[in-house]
């Protein structure tokens, strides 16, 4: 037997496992390291976050990938030799936290990485005939686990598209296993560039799970903070936003698109959601001389209300004021966004910390939950509903 596969199979077999998750978001603040303990699997999984760091992205990264980031035409070459080039920096990156916080390679069971996605294009988005729901995701998981000499499970997407999904979001699993709780309607709600939620019913009926994409949650935010003011990632604090004033003429035209219509669930990203669609909606309803801090303000509405909708229309027949809103994702920072959401949701809000996982790394952790799945479950039924295929996902990278 292949000695690294004798490993795998050892690893499969243990009633805890070591496993680092990885997350780079659409906002290309940098890589999350989660350092995890997992023990079980499906709804007995248990984890304990034993370290977390973010280690930033260089304007440099940033440049590089943003030369293919959500765009429709893009140099072909680059975007290869970005797939090696980011999955060595990775790896990098893991080796050196690793060697901060003392914790050998030989001490990690499995790497989780997700990657960095560079084009989200589900078919609702894309609309080409003969071509189905489409993700790609670069940071190659090879490389990772040859430069690490630890087993990586990769490409965690192109499962959840193979088994009839969209590849968005994956957070439901996971959410699912060790969030959830009987007796409490939970919607645990991701501010990150795009936002989401999944809705955790108090049954804890896996059938009944629900998760979608409800639009824009930062990225416009951010997008329109580094046109506006440049050497600036984002509107830190909402500085900015809190400065102007919502126009309800631009949120009107931001709210046509006909996305918000769709049913559920659904997804999106950047592609969609980015200047051009702000640009756009300004020249439709003439408001193209709105002041920064205004526009910045009505996007941090705009947000907020599409969030709140799909809240609201997923959970409708239910009382809302029964539910409990765990907040993860760098949104949960902004206080204009998460004020605005209080208004116009009765629900009660709380980090996720309070459920003993970091909002900012609970991305990174769920991604470790999914290795575990792959090696160790992959036995719950979520049903056949769509967008929640009873699939484990992900590809097994060996070291050399």
């Amino acid at each position: 037997m292949n000695d690294n596969i004798a490993r795998l199979y050892q690893i499969a077999g243990k009633p805890e496992r070591h496993i680092i998750g990885l997350m780079s978001g659409t906002s290309l603040d940098g890589l999350d390291i989660a350092y995890c303990q997992v023990r079980g699997d499906g709804e007995s999984t248990a984890v304990s976050l034993l370290r977390f760091a973010t280690v930033p992205y260089s304007d440099d990264v940033k440049s590089r990938i943003r030369e293919i980031f959500a765009k429709p035409q893009v140099d072909f070459p680059l975007v290869a030799m970005l797939n090696e080039w980011l999955g060595e920096l990775h790896a990098s990156m893991i080796l050196a936290t690793m060697a901060e916080w003392g914790v050998a390679p030989g001490a990690v069971d499995l790497i989780a990485s997700h990657g960095q996605t560079v084009m989200h294009a589900p078919k609702s988005l894309h609309g080409r005939e003969g071509y189905g729901n489409a993700t790609l995701q670069i940071g190659d998981g090879d490389h990772i686990a040859v430069k690490t000499g630890i087993i990586t499970i990769s490409d965690f997407r192109q499962k959840h598209i193979a088994a009839g999904g969209e590849s968005a979001p994956l957070a439901v699993y996971g959410d699912f296993y060790i969030l959830g709780k009987v007796g409490e309607n939970r919607i645990l709600m991701n501010l990150g560039g795009i936002a989401n939620f999944t809705y955790l019913p108090a049954s804890m009926n896996a059938h009944a799970v629900f998760v979608t994409d409800t639009g824009p949650g930062n990225t416009l935010l951010d997008a329109c903070t580094r046109r506006f003011f440049p050497g600036s990632d984002y509107d830190k604090d909402a500085a900015h936003a809190l400065r102007g004033a919502v126009s309800d003429t631009l949120l009107g035209a931001l709210m046509a698109s006909a996305f918000f219509r769709e049913p559920f669930p659904k997804t999106t990203g950047p592609e969609l959601f980015n200047v051009d669609y702000v640009l756009q909606a300004q020249a439709a309803s003439g408001t193209h001389d709105l002041s920064p801090e205004d526009v910045l303000a009505t996007l941090t509405h705009f947000s907020a209300r599409t969030i709140a909708a799909a809240v609201l229309t997923a959970t409708a027949g239910m009382p809302i004021d029964t539910f409990d809103v765990y907040l993860s994702g760098g949104g949960m920072h902004n206080p204009l966004l998460v004020d605005t959401l209080r208004q116009l949701l009765p629900c009660r809000f709380r980090p996720t910390d309070d459920l003993g996982i970091l909002g900012d790394a609970k991305e990174a952790v769920l991604f470790a939950v999914l290795a575990n799945e792959t090696v160790a479950g992959g036995h719950s039924d979520f049903g056949r509903r769509l967008g929640v295929p009873s699939v484990a996902m992900g590809k097994i990278c060996l070291p050399a």
